[in-house]
């Protein structure tokens, strides 16, 4: 049995103030060519499917007709919420559209959904956890002692009674400990999110969603399938894929992996203003990329980041990296005030707040300033 996964597709998602739907509209269809291409038995969907618990209605009509195309092929879905999801809103009308073979996880009462599909090797049960807080639980649960959100996930999943002699497949949005994060992501002071993997041995396979860089934990079947877009510049260097799961007898599954490449890249351009913009630098890349320049400087450049947007429309992040930006002195009160000029004052502040003394001209453009406000005679 073929099965896709997926998660955080955060639609609606804005980065840096820039609108990603354009992004996000191209990025389904490559997917959806990709299901055409691996013929799958499903997909999973591991949470956050919007970037917001009250989504924009270009982002639900996405979802929407993502979703369609899904059923169009003939393709089962299974998808959760997670926690940029309302669970509420995300489960509306699942009973109808489980007619057509979308099964979306209802607010969680207690009571997992589960959904079997068969093949030649027998039944392949998957069973659909969304986001889970554990003030969540202690109300369905009084009698049960649930301190963390690993205790919550330990009596989910205690609560779904898994047959483990036969094939089982877990979608979670939960972060597992150990997992690596992104700035993109919701993070809990202290890690108190942390689940421990141990609560999911149950599981041939667990479809994880919330943390945005693919990677497996402990073991090659507990695995973060990460978002089909970058979201941040800490996920410059990531490679967005589809991940595949092919279920053999019990205990086989094999996993690969299906580029996805964007419409527009989110990359990181580093140097100085005169490289960046030298022409044969920047030829033959993709201009129309999201790009954070960084600058090597030592002196700001006046209006760079119009400058730069001639040649990058979508300039979202410019800043600096030089002996001022690495070295941060602290100011302390100046010593020996009464003894010293205003010029050698402004000299020592200009070196403490840019690790670097000031130029000759730097320094005639302050003494006539200081001339022309103190009247020096």
């Amino acid at each position: 049995m073929k099965l896709l996964h997926l998660s955080d597709l955060h639609l609606g998602k804005r980065v840096n103030e820039f609108s990603m739907i354009e992004d996000q509209k191209y990025i389904l269809k490559e997917i959806l060519t990709i299901v055409g291409e691996q013929k799958p038995d499903g997909v999973l969907i591991a949470g956050d499917v919007y970037d917001k618990s009250v989504p924009s209605e270009e982002a639900m009509k996405l979802w929407d007709e993502f979703l369609i195309s899904l059923a169009d092929k003939k393709v089962p879905v299974f998808a959760i919420s997670g926690n940029h999801d309302s669970a509420i809103r995300f489960s509306d009308h699942g009973q109808f559209a489980g007619l057509a073979g979308i099964h979306l996880s209802p607010v969680y009462d207690g009571k997992a959904a589960h959904y079997t599909l068969e093949d030649g090797e027998g039944p392949v049960n998957i069973y659909l956890l969304p986001f889970i807080k554990p003030v969540v639980m202690r109300a369905l649960f009084p009698d049960k002692e649930i301190g963390d959100y690993t205790d919550a996930c330990r009596v989910a999943v205690e609560e779904m009674q898994v047959d483990e002699s036969e094939r089982n497949i877990l979608v979670a949005h939960q972060f597992v400990t150990g997992a690596t994060r992104c700035e993109s992501e919701e993070v809990s002071v202290g890690g108190l999110d942390n689940v421990d993997a141990s609560v999911f041995d149950a599981f041939d396979y667990v479809a994880l969603g919330h943390i945005h860089g693919k990677q497996r934990i402990g073991r090659d079947t507990l695995r973060y399938c990460g978002t089909p877009l970058k979201y941040s510049f800490s996920e410059k260097d990531h490679k967005k894929s589809v991940t595949v799961l092919e279920l053999g007898p019990k205990g086989e599954v094999s996993i690969s992996e299906i580029p996805l490449i964007p419409k527009r890249d989110l990359r990181e351009v580093r140097g100085t203003y005169d490289e960046i913009t030298n022409k044969k630098n920047y030829e033959g890349t993709n201009l129309e990329d999201y790009v954070h320049v960084v600058l090597t400087d030592e002196n700001d450049v006046i209006d760079a980041a119009a400058k730069l947007r001639v040649i990058y429309p979508n300039l979202m992040k410019l800043s600096y990296d030089n002996l001022r930006t690495r070295s941060h002195q602290i100011i302390e009160d100046a010593q020996d005030v009464e003894r010293k000029s205003p010029l050698e004052l402004f000299e020592e502040f200009y070196e403490k707040q840019n690790n670097q003394p000031m130029s000759e001209e730097q320094r005639s453009f302050v003494a006539e300033c200081i001339e022309s406000v103190w009247e020096v005679k």
